[in-house]
C-alpha cells in the first residue's frame, strides 16, 4: 500500500500529458468525471460507452475545457460479442500504437432482492457487465498495455464487493469477482511486465446508480464524483508505479 492516504493526494497540473487512457462508463456519472480529471491533467481519452448523446456531451466538456481530442467507442457492454473488443483493440493500435491506462468503470446495478428471488437472467447480466466484460476487455488490450512504459489498470471496486451484504446479490458477487481478477493480473504480472493492476472503492457518491440503489437519501448527503477524484489521478499517473494489486477507499 502507499504510505501516504491516496484521498489527500495533489497531482501535478500535467500529471498525465501524453497518456492514452481508456475509460468504461464514461458517459456520466463516476466515468465522465474521470475522464475529464484525466484530460485536465493533459491525458487523451478514449470515451466508451452505450450512449453516444452522453459520450458526445463529454467529449464536448473536455475540448471546451482545453483538454486533448478525445475519441469516442459506442460498446454495449452487455451485448458485445467478440468482434467488437477485436475491432476496438485494431482501432487503438492503429491510432494509438498503445494504452497507458484504462479504467473499468462500467457497471449496472441489477435486483436488489434476497438471493433466492433472485431472477437467473438478471443474475447472469449483472455478472456479465461487472465482471466478464471487464475480464474480455482486459485481455484484448494487454498487448497495448505491454506497449506502454507505465500502463495502469483501475478496476472499479464497491464496499460490498470486500463484505457480502444483503440484498446486494449479483453486484456484490461481482465486485467480489474484480477484485480477485486484479489481485489475478497483478499477481500474473508483477515480475513480468510494467502494468499495474488496482481497484479503487469509490463509497457513496451522487450518481444515478446511487439514487436507485437508496432512492430515499438525500443527494447532498454524498460528494459529487469530481469531489472524489484524487486516487484515480494518483493510481492513473506515474506516482503510483509499482503499487499493484491493491484495493483504495475514495472515502
Amino acid at each position: 500500500m502507499p504510505d501516504f492516504d491516496p484521498r489527500l493526494y495533489q497531482p501535478a497540473r500535467q500529471l498525465l500529458a501524453g497518456r492514452v487512457i481508456l475509460v468504461t462508463g464514461a458517459g456520466s456519472g463516476i466515468g465522465a468525471a474521470a475522464a475529464r480529471a484525466f484530460a485536465a491533467h493533459g491525458a487523451t481519452l478514449i470515451l466508451l460507452g452505450r450512449t453516444t448523446r452522453k459520450l458526445e456531451a463529454v467529449h464536448d466538456e473536455i475540448l471546451a475545457a482545453g483538454g486533448p481530442q478525445p475519441a469516442i467507442a459506442v460498446i454495449d457492454l452487455a451485448r458485445a460479442q467478440g468482434p467488437a473488443y477485436f475491432d476496438l483493440a485494431a482501432q487503438l493500435r492503429a491510432n494509438y500504437g498503445r494504452l497507458d491506462g484504462l479504467l473499468h468503470n462500467a457497471a449496472i446495478l441489477g435486483e436488489r432482492t434476497p438471493i433466492e428471488h433472485n431472477d437467473v437472467g438478471a443474475w447472469q447480466q449483472v455478472l456479465h457487465v461487472n465482471l466478464t466484460a471487464a475480464f474480455v476487455l482486459t485481455r484484448e488490450l494487454m498487448p497495448l498495455l505491454r506497449a506502454s512504459a507505465d500502463a495502469s489498470v483501475i478496476f472499479t471496486s464497491s464496499g460490498v464487493g470486500r463484505r457480502g451484504r444483503a440484498y446486494w446479490g449479483a453486484y456484490a458477487v461481482s465486485k467480489f469477482g474484480i477484485e480477485g481478477l486484479a489481485q489475478v493480473l497483478a499477481d500474473e504480472t508483477r515480475d513480468a511486465t510494467r502494468i499495474r493492476f488496482n481497484c479503487i472503492n469509490p463509497g457513496g457518491t451522487r450518481t444515478a446508480m446511487r439514487r436507485s440503489a437508496y432512492p430515499a437519501e438525500l443527494p447532498e448527503a454524498r460528494p459529487e464524483p469530481a469531489a472524489i477524484m484524487a486516487p484515480y489521478l494518483y493510481l492513473m499517473g506515474p506516482d503510483s508505479t509499482g503499487v499493484t494489486g491493491q484495493s483504495i477507499d475514495c472515502q
